[in-house]
């Protein structure tokens, strides 16, 4: 896609894929909360006077006039919902699909808010749902490294506040490891050297490898070093 500011924020993200349309496993997955209530966000606002409830936005699809999103409320209050999203001027072609005692599902027409025009400049699309409680969305995102920073540089342009509640990434093996660590890895392996008791030394490592025990040592330590922080990374809180 090109780098010029698109004319149409609403074009650029409906017609935005990723390569193949699939999303590569290896890029770094963040769970990201945003406040929309202190921008101009009109769902948001919304949702500010129903703290109590919880949107959750199915999808928000690009139209020539705004954005057309499906949304699903939990909320006791579903009739005096309705009837607030009737009396907001700037929401258009609202319909209620569904309405019982726990929840509402509607869809309508809002103005495109600084809280999306962020994602479509960064060229990001969240993972749906995302969810909105008293002004704060939160979703999950996958994106390459320079579109992420690209979407924070957004928010903080628009002065908007966020909050990364966690940032995970998986690694496909053949980047984790460079081709020397990952033969180490194997040949210990297949030589049974992470068995207990161990099947071989390290100096009979270090003759399958061709190298001295120093370096076979040094090679240790960087291979398990690379994992251990990758496991860390993945599973920490």
């Amino acid at each position: 896609m090109s780098a010029e500011s698109p004319e149409s924020p609403c074009e650029t993200l409906s017609t935005f894929k990723y390569p193949g349309d699939q999303l590569p496993d290896n890029m770094p997955r963040v769970r990201i909360q945003t406040n929309g209530a202190l921008v101009d966000d009109l769902l948001a606002d919304v949702s500010t006077e129903f703290p109590e409830a919880e949107f959750n936005v199915l999808a928000a699809l690009p139209t020539t006039d705004g954005l057309l999103d499906v949304v699903e409320v939990t909320t006791a209050d579903g009739d005096d919902l309705v009837r607030h999203f009737e009396r907001t001027p700037d929401i258009r072609s609202f319909e209620v699909i569904h309405i019982d005692d726990e929840s509402v599902l509607v869809q309508f027409v809002i103005p495109v808010s600084e809280t999306y025009d962020a994602l479509v400049t960064s060229e990001i699309v969240p993972q749906q749902p995302v969810t909105l409680r008293d002004g704060w969305y939160t979703a999950e995102i996958v994106a390459p490294h320079e579109r992420l920073s690209r979407y924070t540089e957004a928010l903080a342009a628009a002065d908007l506040p966020y909050r990364v509640i966690s940032l995970t990434q998986d690694y496909e093996t053949s980047e984790l490891l460079t081709d020397r660590q990952w033969e180490f890895l194997t040949t210990a392996v297949e030589r049974g050297f992470y068995e207990t008791p161990r099947q071989c030394t390290l100096a009979e490592l270090a003759d399958d490898l061709d190298v001295n025990v120093s370096a076979v040592s040094r090679l240790r330590h960087r291979t398990e070093s690379r994992i251990v922080s990758a496991f860390v990374a993945e599973a920490g809180p």
